[in-house]
Formats: structure tokens, C-alpha cells, sequence
């Protein structure tokens, strides 16, 4: 790490500079203090606007919503980190036992007290939440009928024509039942979380329908393209997705959505633009029968995939039609999960219409 150039976090507005301390419990545990140095020496004095501290026959009282996957962090190694919180703030942090999900409790004579440790245990918690694996997405479902049979149809096609191309063959290709295009990914950590972003996808009604004009879109899947620079050793390939009529209503929607869910502290954005693809082969899928394309569907190095050469595929294919369809939802879907259509399982829904 670069002790000039900090890793920041920020927090409801507030930045944070992030120091790694090495300890044998993880990989590395992180102590958080303010980015300004005349800050640091205040940062018990600094105000908790997030949360409602309390004043008690004791002392003062606050509760925090804390995801029980994450309470390892806040506890630590034989209870270290948590001591040392309670030490330094002198205070008192009562964690729910590991699995059950519930509030964490911080007590002390004193608000300012109490009010630093709140911020200290709000950094540590959304450290380790960006380590967490993603559990849902927001998608827009390619598996229209239509779609579908275009895509089996180009699936057969490739390989009876090049399958003698280096790594092309049948377990790379996508399951055509969970053809979809990601807006943006989301780690939600319990049913409460879960909750909180299907009545934020809700929020977003307005705005898609005023872009949609209350209708669905109608699109069309049609073109490949690769993601890497060689396409003599490529990762994944994935279909072009366009909005017929040749506007940009779909990307306006996918920013729009992924602007909402960032704000809400739901999502982290990844890119400065959301690309949206239609992966219809990707080399994670090798001998994996789940068809997740999501993030990997097995836990695999990068260096241990295995590329395909997709310049054939490419020639031959690359303005190939997979059919046109209309849209009319985004949902939010589950990661590694099947519902009765074979797509994944969907938490909620929006439609345009």
C-alpha cells in the first residue's frame, strides 16, 4: 500500500483512510482514521448522523443493523478487535451469536463515546461487505422464445463448423434458459437487505416508464463480439443488444438504475459506463453444467481458464441475428438460483408497462 496514496472509504459522505494491520485471523484487518490529520485527534467528537444514540438511566444506548455474516470482523480473532474497539472508546459492544441475525449494541457513559465507536464499527462493516461475493443481480432476461431458439440454432451451428478450433466445445456455450444482460450487482447479506433493494427497485417506476412511455421496448439481439484484445484466445463472446427503433432508451435505463442502487448504498459501481452484453459463451462454463455467468460459476484462477480461438466463430458469425423481442421488466435476480422457466429466481420486478 502507498502510505501517501491511502485506499479512502467513504461512508454517508464521510472519508476515511484505511490502514492494514496483518494479523493471523485473516488476511488483513483494517484500522480506519480520517483522510485530514487535525481529524484524527477528533474522531470521537465526530457526529453519527446514520444511526439514534440514546440516552439511558446508564449512559447512552445505540443499535446498529448489522448483517450476522460480518460480525466475525467486528468481533476478531479471540475477540481482539472488539476489545481493542471497547478500549479505545470505552465502551461497551454487544454482538448477537454468530448466524442469528439482530442488532448490534453499543453502550457508554458518554454519547461522544458511543457516537465514535457507531463510526468505527460502520467503517469496519463496509470494508468487509465490498469482500463479500455478490448474491443478487439486476438483470434484463434475454430467454424470450424467440431468443432462445436463435440461440440454439447458433450454438449448433458453431459447432459443427468449429468445433475443431481450439477449446470450442458444448460446455462453454450459455444456458439458453438464463440469457440476460446485467445492469449491476449487489451483495445482500440477509432478507432485511433483500427487502431494502426490491422497495428501491420500486423507487426506479417512474423514471423507467417516463423513458419506456409506459411500453415495452422492442429489441433486438443481433452481432457477436469479444471481450479481450486476441481473438485467437478469448474468455467470453457475447451478443450485441440494441433498442429497435436505434435509441439509447436501454442504457439510459441500466445508468439510471445502477445511479439509483449506488446512492442507496446498495451497489458499487464498476465501470464509468454500464456495458451491457449478452454472454453467449464464456470459458467459465467448461465442464460446469450450472450455466452461471454472473461472476463465475465455479471458483476458478484466471489463469487456470482455458481460452477458445473465436476467430471462425467471429468470420462466420459476427453478424449473426438472433431474433428480436420485447422487453418488458428488469428484475432482481438471484445469483446461483433456477425458478420453474429455468432463470434464475427473482427476488423482485419492475416492468415498463
Amino acid at each position: 500500500m502507498d502510505v501517501l496514496r491511502p485506499p479512502l472509504i467513504n461512508i454517508n459522505g464521510r472519508v476515511y483512510r484505511r490502514n492494514i494491520v496483518k494479523e493471523e485471523c485473516y488476511e488483513e484487518e483494517e484500522e480506519f482514521f480520517y483522510t485530514e490529520p487535525s481529524e484524527i485527534e477528533e474522531l470521537a467528537e465526530e457526529p453519527c448522523d446514520t444511526y439514534v444514540i440514546e440516552q439511558t438511566d446508564k449512559g447512552y444506548r445505540c443499535a446498529i443493523d448489522v448483517p450476522s455474516v460480518l460480525y466475525k470482523y467486528i468481533i476478531g480473532k479471540k475477540g481482539e478487535t472488539r476489545r481493542r474497539l471497547e478500549f479505545d472508546t470505552k465502551t461497551s459492544i454487544s454482538i448477537p451469536k454468530q448466524g442469528v441475525e439482530g442488532q448490534i449494541v453499543i453502550t457508554g457513559s458518554h454519547k461522544a463515546a458511543v457516537s465514535s465507536a457507531v463510526t468505527r464499527v460502520e467503517v469496519l462493516v463496509e470494508s468487509f461487505r465490498r469482500k463479500q461475493p455478490f448474491t443478487h443481480f439486476l438483470s434484463f432476461p434475454l430467454n424470450d422464445a424467440k431468443i432462445q431458439e436463435g440461440f440454439l440454432k447458433f450454438k449448433d451451428d458453431v459447432l459443427q463448423q468449429c468445433s475443431e478450433d481450439h477449446g470450442v466445445e458444448e460446455s462453454v456455450f450459455q444456458n439458453p434458459a438464463k440469457l440476460h444482460l446485467t445492469v449491476g450487482t449487489l451483495a445482500l447479506l440477509n432478507d432485511m437487505e433483500v427487502r431494502k433493494a426490491c422497495e428501491h427497485l420500486q423507487e426506479c417506476q417512474s423514471f423507467i416508464r417516463g423513458i419506456t412511455e409506459g411500453k415495452p421496448l422492442l429489441l433486438e439481439v443481433t452481432s457477436i463480439e469479444y471481450m479481450n484484445d486476441d481473438p485467437a484466445m478469448v474468455d467470453v463472446l457475447y451478443a450485441k443488444v440494441n433498442v429497435k427503433d436505434g435509441s439509447d432508451k436501454l442504457q439510459v435505463i441500466a445508468e439510471r438504475l445502477v445511479e439509483h442502487f449506488v446512492s442507496a448504498g446498495l451497489m458499487t459501481r464498476e465501470w464509468d459506463r454500464v456495458k451491457l452484453h449478452g454472454t453467449v459463451m464464456n470459458t467459465l462454463f467448461r465442464k460446469d453444467s450450472t450455466g452461471e455467468d454472473t461472476g463465475g460459476a465455479r471458483k476458478v484462477a484466471l489463469n487456470e481458464r482455458e481460452a477458445f480461438d473465436a476467430r471462425n466463430i467471429l468470420k462466420k458469425f459476427g453478424t449473426y441475428c438472433f431474433g428480436e423481442f420485447e422487453l418488458n421488466t428488469v428484475l432482481l435476480s438471484q445469483r446461483y438460483s433456477t425458478d420453474c422457466t429455468g432463470y434464475y429466481s427473482s427476488a423482485g420486478s419492475l416492468s415498463f408497462s
